[in-house]
């Protein structure tokens, strides 16, 4: 019973790991969801992994001035550095929402280095479904 064991405190098979950063796919889809309150950029990989986000709240905008197109496109280029970092050069952009940030998110995401390949435009129109809310007069 002459046993040969691996010696129980030993640190040979328990070495700590660095956690290694993925490496996104070169091609992607910026999600850009412009409310009338607020603007929010995704950008995932091909599979559909959120690669970076942003919204101008956390870009450090509160109350009315997350809606201005300024807000959005500080928050897009933030996007568009963090996504250039992780490897995402060509970006497809699906835009939905008819808020103010659209065009300046647009702007800022070519700006940070992204080729924006394609725009397409997912916002919901109603047939006819629920009613307005009522016209404001200033």
């Amino acid at each position: 019973m002459n046993k040969e064991s691996s010696s129980a405190g030993s640190s040979a098979g328990s070495s700590v790991a660095k956690k290694v950063k993925k490496r996104a796919s070169a091609e992607g889809v910026a999600h850009i969801r412009a409310t009338f309150n607020n603007t929010i950029i995704n950008v995932t990989d091909a599979r559909g992994n959120v690669v970076a986000w942003n919204t101008p709240g956390k870009s450090g905008f509160k109350g009315s001035r997350k809606s201005t197109p300024f807000a959005a496109g500080i928050a897009a280029e933030v996007v568009g550095k963090m996504a250039y970092d992780a490897g995402v050069r060509k970006v497809e952009v699906h835009l939905r929402g008819a808020g103010n940030g659209r065009e300046g998110a647009i702007r800022a995401l070519a700006a940070a280095g992204i080729r924006i390949v394609a725009i397409k435009d997912f916002t919901a129109v109603p047939h006819n479904g629920c009613r307005p809310p009522k016209r404001r007069r200033v």
